[in-house]
C-alpha cells in the first residue's frame, strides 16, 4: 500500500533543481568550469519537463477517477441499502 500518489512532475522538478546544484557544486570545487548563464536553459528545460509530465499524470488520474466512478453508479442499481425508512444515528 502506497502512502501517497506517484507525482512524476515533482520528481523531475527536484531531479532538475539537485542537476543545477551539482553543477554549480562542481563548479565552486573547480571540477568543472560551468558559466553562469548555463543554469537558465537547463532550469527552464527540466521544469517544462515536469510540467508536462504532471499533465499526463493528472489527464491519467482523472481518467481513472472518471472510470471507477462511473462503474460504482452502474452498480447500484439495485433496491436502496435501507428500505424500512429508519435512518437512526448512534
Amino acid at each position: 500500500m502506497l502512502l501517497h500518489e506517484f507525482r512524476p512532475g515533482r520528481l523531475l522538478a527536484g531531479a532538475t533543481a539537485l542537476a543545477v546544484a551539482a553543477l554549480y557544486a562542481a563548479d565552486a570545487v573547480g571540477a568543472l568550469d560551468v558559466p553562469w548563464y548555463t543554469v537558465f536553459p537547463l532550469l527552464s528545460g527540466g521544469l517544462l519537463l515536469a510540467a508536462a509530465a504532471a499533465g499526463i499524470a493528472y489527464r491519467l488520474r482523472l481518467r481513472t477517477r472518471r472510470r471507477s466512478a462511473s462503474s460504482a453508479s452502474a452498480d447500484s442499481t439495485g433496491a436502496p441499502a435501507s428500505t424500512s425508512g429508519s435512518q437512526a444515528m448512534r
